[in-house]
């Protein structure tokens, strides 16, 4: 389900989800609107349902609406939602498209491009949830090097992290990274090598991180606390540091001590080194959301719809 369909690059994406048998697309939003952008792009969608959440059309719509409001309801009652608050968001697309993917009535939600990132994961989180095990939802942005594909993990959404969150948060980045049939060699990166600077806030966080991360996974190949360049240059580290799990391979999960380092970077490479970069994907959910960055391109979007739907088969 795309729940942001009233515009241009979204529906252009559609059309190349359609042709390439990707997946099956359901479009939320304004129905005039919708059809308006398909007739000025020359657009046909035959068969592809449109719903307008906050005008249904028929009582079927006026049925499903009640009951995504009252189950809503139910689910937040005790946080602050009151009936006429569950009625009136659901009636947004974004709360609409997270309640049919609870429902199995929607594999997936792809959405946030003409969104603020918090009006899109917000229903995702209060609906869907995070799964059993998992204690904070994460995202992963890939960048596409000459190399391979490389994973930056937290771009998007934990702001304080402790030495578990960073554990819990580099086992998920390690979970998709498999899923992609690519073996996992991860760097927790920072400004310090190994002890090289002893009492640093972040350099001790990732020192801790990744002795929790060798205590429970003792076969994995990761390590840290390092600088990035460390992760990058098999050589530089095999000489200085020929003790790391990671020496004589180059790191293709890049764990970050923090939003901000993390964030900077993928987008810094993204633009200043004109990456290919997919995300950011998010990690952890119950069921799959991912949610768009502003001005993401077409096939930006079509490769997001990819990752949704293999998420979604590998749930089924």
């Amino acid at each position: 389900v795309f729940a942001d369909a009233e515009n241009p690059t979204v529906l252009k994406s559609v059309q190349v989800v359609i042709e390439e048998g990707i997946a099956k697309p359901i479009l939320l939003g304004n129905r005039e609107k919708i059809a308006a952008i398909m007739k000025e792009y020359r657009m046909d969608f035959t068969d592809v349902p449109i719903i307008d959440p906050n005008r249904p059309i028929d009582d079927r719509e006026e049925k499903e609406l009640e009951e995504y409001s009252t189950l809503f309801h139910k689910m937040r009652q005790r946080k602050g939602i009151t009936q006429q608050d569950a009625e009136n968001l659901m009636r947004t697309s974004s709360y609409y498209g997270a309640m049919m993917v609870h429902q199995g009535d929607a594999d997936a939600m792809i959405g946030g491009l003409i969104n603020k990132y918090p009006t899109t994961i917000r229903p995702a989180l209060r609906i869907i949830g995070a799964r059993d095990g998992v204690s904070k939802v994460a995202s992963t942005h890939i960048l596409m090097t000459k190399s391979g594909p490389l994973f930056l993990a937290d771009t998007s959404i934990n702001h304080d992290l402790s030495p578990v969150d960073i554990a819990d948060i580099t086992e998920l980045v390690y979970e998709q990274a498999k899923t992609f049939n690519i073996e996992p060699r991860i760097a927790l990166v920072t400004y310090s090598n190994f002890g090289s600077v002893p009492d640093g806030e972040s350099a001790l966080l990732m020192r801790k991180a990744t002795k929790l991360l060798h205590d429970r996974h003792p076969d994995w190949v990761v390590d840290g606390e390092m600088q990035v360049h460390m992760a990058l240059d098999t050589e530089v580290l095999e000489s200085h540091y020929p003790f790391s799990k990671l020496a004589g391979h180059r790191a293709n999960v890049l764990i970050f001590p923090n939003l901000s380092s993390a964030n900077i970077a993928y987008n810094l490479l993204h633009k200043a080194a004109d990456m290919e970069m997919i995300g950011p994907v998010l990690l952890g959910l119950n069921k799959p959301v991912h949610i768009l960055q502003l001005g993401s391109s077409i096939r930006q979007i079509v490769d997001m719809v990819g990752i949704a739907a293999i998420h979604a088969q590998e749930l089924k």
